[in-house]
């Protein structure tokens, strides 16, 4: 299994060069073609006692299309590749529809995982992208400057979207010098959990994976929270999870600016 194309969505209006830079970097480990997706979304018009407030003019319109002909330049600047390497994608419509469907081309998704407060006009709901796109996606902060993935931690539950996410991982897990799988469990669920993460280790072994396993008890503070401590703790700065379960709060605490991990989400 590998990658042979990456899908990196840009906001039209972004500065960071973060998700750009480590997509660029992943295409190059694996050899893959880089594919650069972006979106805005004509606003709906603003209608106030019968009366238009605001609409998109034509002129408006053709400000937007524009703005997107030169993020594609920014983008490829950025990117930094051969010519026939790098491909830009964009539509006047709305972002996380449009890298809904724009997934199919790629084996894998980078995105930024922001704390920005965002609209459905202008960026993507990671969120509802992941669930909707099918596809293995790589959550990057705009705080993490490059990702080594040299020591990877899977966030084990005994769930098919965990399942799938080390499946779809194995590109990454096989090329680490340590993976560790961990569950977080109830004091009573220790033994069954270690059981459940030895399994896993001893299937990741059979792909050449080099793994250890570790079972921790829940603690007062949310597993995602103590996952990032771990993932801290073990010097590991990619965490893989399921679709589900752990992802949502791990997006929430990957925003923080003191967090350096990324995240990866099966498809």
């Amino acid at each position: 299994m590998t990658i042979a194309t990456v899908m990196v969505y840009v906001d039209p209006e972004q500065q960071a060069e973060g998700q750009v830079r480590i997509a660029r970097d992943v295409a190059n480990k694996f050899e893959a073609s880089l594919i650069g997706v972006s979106a805005f979304a004509v606003e709906p018009p603003f209608v106030a006692e019968g009366v238009i407030i605001q609409e998109t003019t034509a002129d408006g319109l053709k400000r937007m299309k524009s703005a997107l002909s030169e993020k594609e330049q920014w983008f490829r600047h950025v990117a930094g590749l051969p010519k026939e390497r790098v491909e830009w994608r964009c539509s006047v419509e709305y972002p996380t529809v449009f890298l809904s469907n724009e997934a199919r081309s790629a084996d894998l998704v980078v995105s930024r995982c922001t704390q920005e407060k965002m609209d459905q006009f202008h960026f993507i709901d990671p969120a509802e992208a992941m669930m909707r796109m099918g596809r293995p996606t790589l959550m990057v902060p705009d705080h993490v400057p490059a990702l080594n993935a040299d020591h990877i931690l899977v966030g084990w539950k005994d769930t098919r979207e965990a399942r799938i996410a080390v499946r779809d991982a194995l590109p990454f897990l096989s090329r680490a010098s340590q993976v560790t799988v961990i569950e977080i469990c109830t004091s009573d669920e220790q033994d069954t959990a270690r059981r459940r993460v030895r399994d896993v280790a001893k299937n990741l072994q059979s792909h050449a994976v080099k793994c250890q396993v570790e079972v921790r008890v829940h603690m007062a503070e949310p597993d995602a929270h103590q996952l990032v401590r771990v993932a801290k703790d073990k010097g590991a700065d990619l965490i893989v999870t399921g679709g589900y379960g752990h992802s949502r709060e791990l997006w929430r605490n990957l925003g923080d600016d003191g967090v350096r991990k990324a995240a990866y989400r099966g498809g």
